[in-house]
């Protein structure tokens, strides 16, 4: 299919009235408040909420929380509930860990050595399905945050004239030679995002390409040597590689889905069974971080400071704080404001574990050949995101939930996906294994 353009508009300050705009009034109008159950919690003030949930029978069974982060942007909001002290509000303190590589926070989830992460989408699935590993039961507990990720291609692809995706498509089609493309876990978003893009334009990933798995701190220094031709990857390390004048911008990833799911905040089934208090406690403080980061451009800036230091994403924090802000530049001389940029609450919109995004990384899998049957959508989607748990923190935090657990979105192929019939979407497309 034709892959659908789209052009860059004009992002409204992050500090401005949001009623002013007309996405968050459509996802406010369409929301409730309340959980059943909680009727009562619902009508007290947050902070005394908060305090209910960390007391008598509601109180954190494990008070002392490690939880696991790449250094990415998007592990912002785990740091910043920490860093605030939101953490201490709910009855738990968070201890953020740094981790080498997606597989150590895979093994580290897995025996118990990590309480939760910072982990992708993706990863959680396929450790729950035992896709390339071991199997255990997961939990995705919360979204962390849509957007902001990037396909960056090198400066040698540039050179022999690919700009973009129909472009590398005609490059690889003339050019035979072996391309080599680089994501960071195998079931994660990043290979997600990266197979989905070069298919729209008709490469096959698995069979036009060389796909290699490389930690994302890795990346930049990985292309600089001429170990591949492209990388998907989180943030900053798009906007690093531009920086290093070694690589472009292809497209960022809200522009293969608008308002993506991205990270998640994953543990065992095995914790949230022996912890759901815990588990209800960590959601809650890194809801309300995520919503005082998206708050204002001043809490923005101040959190790429923050997350810039060496003990979280150890770089500048100039090479963060641009693209946190939605204000890119693609290395080719087109700067732009983005208005779908990498959000971390957005009114709790970026926050839902909607079930057809859980579902949506099955069908992927499943379109590759890392799942070699169809399983059943909806009911894993169920059973991993434990909207449940998500319901009762989004209350404490003061947080709207949506009417409906799955939503509707169109991506850069002109598919639409709204979970109502995964087996067929998977099967669907042109481009698979």
């Amino acid at each position: 299919m034709t892959p659908v353009t789209r052009s860059p508009s004009t992002r409204p300050a992050v500090g401005a009235d949001l009623t002013a705009d007309a996405g968050r009034r459509k996802w406010l109008s369409g929301t409730v408040r309340a959980v059943a159950g909680a009727s009562l919690l619902s009508l007290v003030d947050p902070l005394v909420r908060a305090g209910a949930w960390a007391a008598g029978t509601d109180a954190p069974e494990k008070t002392e929380v490690k939880i696991g982060f790449i250094p990415l942007t998007d592990c912002a909001s785990v740091v910043m509930a920490s860093v605030l002290g939101i953490d201490k509000k709910y009855g738990v303190t968070i201890t953020p860990s740094k981790e080498a590589s997606w597989a150590a926070v895979r093994d580290k989830l897995m025996n118990g050595e990590l309480d939760m992460a910072h982990v992708l989408y993706g990863l959680i699935y396929g450790v729950h399905l035992g896709v390339g590993g071991p199997k255990k039961d997961m939990a995705v507990l919360m979204n962390l945050n849509q957007n902001g990720q990037a396909i960056t291609l090198s400066n040698k692809l540039l050179q022999a004239g690919a700009r973009d995706g129909e472009s590398l498509a005609k490059l690889m089609a003339a050019d035979k030679r072996e391309y080599t493309f680089a994501q960071t876990f195998p079931t994660g978003t990043h290979a997600m995002w990266l197979y989905y893009w070069l298919a729209a334009y008709g490469i096959n990933p698995m069979k036009d390409a060389k796909v290699i798995t490389v930690p994302p701190p890795q990346m930049v220094a990985n292309m600089r040597v001429g170990n591949m031709d492209g990388f998907c990857v989180g943030e900053p390390w798009g906007a690093r590689a531009i920086m290093d004048k070694i690589g472009f911008t292809a497209v960022t990833t809200q522009g293969i889905w608008q308002d993506h799911p991205e990270k998640v905040l994953g543990t065992s089934a095995e914790f949230v069974s022996r912890h759901p208090n815990t588990a209800r406690a960590v959601t809650a403080a890194i809801l309300e971080a995520g919503k005082w980061i998206d708050a204002s451009p001043a809490n923005r800036q101040k959190t790429a400071e923050t997350i810039a230091a060496k003990s979280y994403v150890n770089t500048d924090a100039s090479g963060i704080v641009d693209r946190m802000q939605g204000r890119y530049e693609n290395g080719l001389g087109k700067s732009w404001t983005d208005e779908h940029a990498m959000r971390f609450h957005a009114d709790g919109a970026a926050n839902f574990p909607y079930l057809s995004d859980g579902m949506w990384f099955l069908t992927q899998h499943k379109r590759w050949g890392l799942l070699k049957a169809h399983p059943d959508y909806l009911a894993m989607a169920k059973q991993v995101n434990r909207i449940d748990l998500y319901k009762q923190a989004a209350s404490a935090a003061g947080v709207a939930l949506p009417a409906s657990e799955t939503r509707s979105s169109t991506l850069i192929d002109g598919v639409v996906w709204d979970g109502s019939n995964p087996a067929a979407y998977a099967d669907g497309f042109k481009v698979k294994v």
